[in-house]
């Protein structure tokens, strides 16, 4: 799971490097109410989250599983409008004032740290979500980042008329795993086996989220 992290946040690089993002910096993005610059940052923030996640205390903490993360997250069920969403925004939106040479330089410096941080730390090691007020394990956290980094590059591609970054397997399939066991938990099984296989009985939406 290190090894697909980066090569994740690798690909963060790769497309916040465009020239269209930055030629697009102000305008509106393919998210409602973020703008291009806003959705660069916030995708910009996951390398160094990583980092400072690392280096968190951990304490006595349990964690909890990547299915009770979501289900207890407020984002998941609020609208776009609502305090936390509207929160996040405003905080991208503050770091996209620092440009978009800032915003790479702040992924890649922080990229060649977490490398060595990762190093020898094992996969069932307990990490706090100091700002949600839980624990996951390091794997299932990296999962929720390589997620993160997978949806809002294909948010950013689309935002600006370039092609979404190719992931490899390695890095793509435990963010369909999750997106998928997610989909099955809100919307049930028989609604995702229909959408993926039979048109003539796929529901509107099974998204994730």
């Amino acid at each position: 799971m290190r090894d697909a992290f980066l090569r994740a946040a690798d690909s963060t690089i790769e497309i916040l490097s465009r020239p269209e993002v930055a030629r697009h910096w102000d305008h509106a993005s393919a998210l409602a109410e973020w703008s291009v610059g806003g959705l660069a940052a916030h995708l910009a923030s996951e390398v160094p989250l990583v980092l400072s996640v690392l280096s968190h205390p951990v304490g006595d903490a349990a964690p909890i599983s990547l299915p009770e993360h979501y289900a207890r997250a407020a984002w998941v069920t609020s609208g776009v409008d609502s305090d936390v969403n509207v929160a996040i925004r405003r905080g991208t939106d503050d770091a996209a004032a620092a440009g978009v040479a800032e915003l790479i330089e702040r992924t890649r410096a922080p990229r060649e740290s977490v490398a060595e941080a990762l190093l020898g730390v094992p996969g069932d090691r307990v990490v706090v979500l100091a700002w949600q007020g839980w624990a996951l394990t390091l794997d299932d956290f990296l999962v929720t980042r390589m997620m993160e980094i997978a949806v809002h590059s294909d948010d950013l591609a689309a935002s600006v008329g370039v092609a979404t970054p190719d992931l490899p397997p390695y890095v793509l399939d435990p963010v369909l795993a999750l997106l998928t066991g997610l989909a099955v938990r809100r919307h049930g099984q028989s609604a995702v086996l229909s959408a993926l296989t039979r048109r003539e009985r796929a529901p509107e939406s099974v998204a994730a989220f």
